[in-house]
C-alpha cells in the first residue's frame, strides 16, 4: 500500500472538516449542479429545468451550501427586469470537473453491471429469507 500525501488536514480524523466537503460532494444534487455549471453559468431556472427532479428547495439550499464552499458564484444583475441571478464555477470549483464528469461516466457506462448486481443480491437475499422463515415453520410444526 502506498502511503499518503501529508497534508494539513487528514480525512480519516473525526473532527477534520474535510469530512464536511467530502459529504457536501457526495450528494448527487450537488454533484449534478457542479457538473451541469461546467459549460457556464446558469440561472436558477435552467438549472431546476434541466436537473430533473430537484425541489426548488433542495436546489436553493445546495446553491448556498456550494457558495459557502467557494466552489460556486453567485451573480445578482440588478438592472434588469426581473432581476437577474446566475451561478457559475468559481476556480476552486472548475478544479474538480474533470473528477465529476468521471464519476458520471463511470455510473452511466457501468449501470447495467450495477442493476445485475443489486438484482442479483436482493435475490439471494429474498432466497434466505424464505429458507429462514422455512426453516421456523418445520421447526413450530
Amino acid at each position: 500500500m502506498s502511503a499518503r500525501p501529508s497534508f494539513a488536514y487528514d480525512v480519516y480524523e473525526d473532527e477534520c472538516p474535510t469530512r464536511l466537503v467530502l459529504g457536501r460532494l457526495a450528494d448527487k444534487w450537488a454533484l449534478l449542479i457542479l457538473d451541469r455549471l461546467r459549460d457556464g453559468p446558469m440561472r436558477f431556472s435552467a438549472l431546476k429545468r434541466d436537473i430533473k427532479r430537484i425541489t426548488q428547495k433542495v436546489l436553493t439550499q445546495t446553491l448556498r451550501k456550494l457558495e459557502r464552499d467557494g466552489l460556486i458564484s453567485r451573480t445578482v444583475t440588478a438592472t434588469s427586469v426581473p432581476v437577474t441571478v446566475e451561478y457559475a464555477l468559481t476556480p476552486l470549483g472548475d478544479t474538480l470537473t474533470d473528477t465529476i464528469a468521471t464519476f458520471a461516466h463511470w455510473a452511466e457506462r457501468h449501470m447495467d453491471a450495477v442493476l445485475a448486481a443489486q438484482a442479483a443480491f436482493d435475490a439471494a437475499a429474498q432466497a434466505s429469507r424464505e429458507a429462514v422463515a422455512g426453516s421456523v415453520v418445520h421447526r413450530l410444526r
